[in-house]
């Protein structure tokens, strides 16, 4: 049962990987686009978000909100969030970004595997990680594509794609609103 569930999804990877070569969107796709994102800038002070994740058919299965308290020192920023879930389970992350050059930053967070690769251009920015996801008794590593979109000085939108062996899980929605302070 297991070497056939295996199987399945080996096959699924290959057809995904030779009909999934389509053209591909990238940052520079973005480069003209306002306001010009600043992720010092608009990472800096709190902001607050909402969230929902999505399975496969495209039913919500969570909602959440998240407090984000960003500092930057110079090139090295902390993204301290705070979840909570629509059940009322909490959970804490807690990013370290650093600008490694221009429109390029990592990131790390206990729960992610390796480094955070991010590249901005216009006001997008990709976002590519492993996370290390808890379901039930197991932990999963699983592949994140963010894309972030700054709409204005205060709003950014978020939508990230969680794939593994090149299937796609789910994505999850997120709004993002600046406080002024």
């Amino acid at each position: 049962m297991l070497l056939r569930k295996f199987l399945v999804i080996l096959m699924m990877s290959s057809l995904s990987l030779l009909f999934g070569c389509g053209t591909t969107v990238t940052p520079n796709d973005y480069a003209s686009e306002k306001p010009v994102l600043d992720l010092q800038n608009y990472f800096n002070g709190t902001i607050d978000a909402w969230g929902m994740f999505q399975d496969r058919s495209g039913k919500v299965v969570k909602r959440f909100t998240v407090v984000m308290r960003c500092t930057w020192q110079g090139d090295v920023g902390t993204l301290d969030e705070d979840f909570t879930y629509s059940d009322g389970k909490k959970q804490k992350r807690v990013w370290t970004l650093k600008k490694v050059g221009p429109n390029r930053y990592i990131g790390s967070a206990s729960d992610v595997v390796g480094e955070a690769v991010g590249v901005v251009s216009g006001n997008a920015l990709r976002w590519q990680y492993v996370l290390a996801l808890p379901v039930d008794d197991q932990v999963y590593n699983v592949n994140f594509e963010d894309w972030m979109f700054q709409m204005d000085d205060k709003v950014m939108l978020n939508r990230a794609v969680m794939s593994k062996f090149g299937i796609r899980l789910g994505e999850v929605t997120l709004s993002f609103t600046k406080r002024v302070e």
